[in-house]
């Protein structure tokens, strides 16, 4: 996620990573300077958290007196939580996905209790150079991002499965992978253009007993809906 985000910022970066390098591949590809979790803190006026969630409490006590203000990104955890190792620090919590590389991404935002407007919407407009921002209470931020979050790689799934069965009525795979990721764009496109009335664009395609009838009722026989309802219980942790 730290990637896509400095990739769709497009700016030199300030970065750290635990060993892994990727700091450096991030500077020499978009340029910058790789530091300490200590140097990002004291020189950035905004940091931006993107490591795993289990290391909160421990990079909080390197870099607290320092940051002047925090963003965090970090699946599975709450306001609350950031509040607790940031005790002195605005922070903010948001959910993107990975389509913020292309500035298209989906940004779930959590407003933290008591914080500054004029920064929070600083902050704001710099995420929402990435694409939509999308400001709901933190009770449904976990349902917002097994949608948008999870979404890239349950659409490229989708997309797989398309292609895969092209193949097999003999489309070379190049041609399947472009017809297939268009029509997806395309059609996102029209639903947009259709206030999502999802319904609506389905009866402009499918004639009564048509083919893409046929195809639309052996997805459902298959059980579409309920594959994905069963995805967001998990991603969620809801068991049934």
């Amino acid at each position: 996620m730290a990637r896509a985000l400095a990739r769709g910022w497009g700016d030199p970066v300030l970065c750290s990573d635990s060993g892994s390098g990727r700091a450096a591949e991030l500077v020499a590809e978009l340029g910058g300077e790789v530091a300490t979790n200590l140097e990002v803190a004291r020189g950035a006026d905004l940091v931006v958290l993107c490591h795993k969630p289990a290391q909160l409490t421990g990079i909080a006590a390197e870099i607290a007196a320092d940051a002047k203000a925090v963003a965090s990104v970090l699946g599975a955890t709450p306001v609350q939580a950031l509040e607790d190792a940031y005790p002195s620090t605005p922070v903010f919590r948001l959910m993107p996905n990975t389509a913020v590389e292309v500035r298209r991404g989906i940004i779930c935002y959590s407003r933290a209790p008591d914080v500054d407007e004029r920064l929070e919407g600083e902050v704001l407009e710099l995420f929402g150079r990435l694409g939509w921002v999308a400001s709901l209470q933190e009770r449904l931020l976990d349902a917002a991002g097994a949608v948008s979050a999870v979404g890239p790689a349950y659409q490229a799934l989708l997309a797989e499965a398309q292609v895969d069965a092209s193949i097999r009525h003999g489309l070379k795979p190049e041609l399947a992978a472009k017809l297939v990721v268009e029509t997806m764009a395309g059609s996102a496109e029209l639903l947009a253009v259709r206030n999502y009335d999802t319904l609506a664009v389905r009866r402009e395609v499918t004639s009564p007993g048509g083919s893409t009838a046929r195809g639309l009722e052996a997805l459902e026989r298959s059980g579409i809906r309920s594959a994905f309802q069963t995805a967001i219980d998990r991603v969620t942790g809801v068991t049934q």
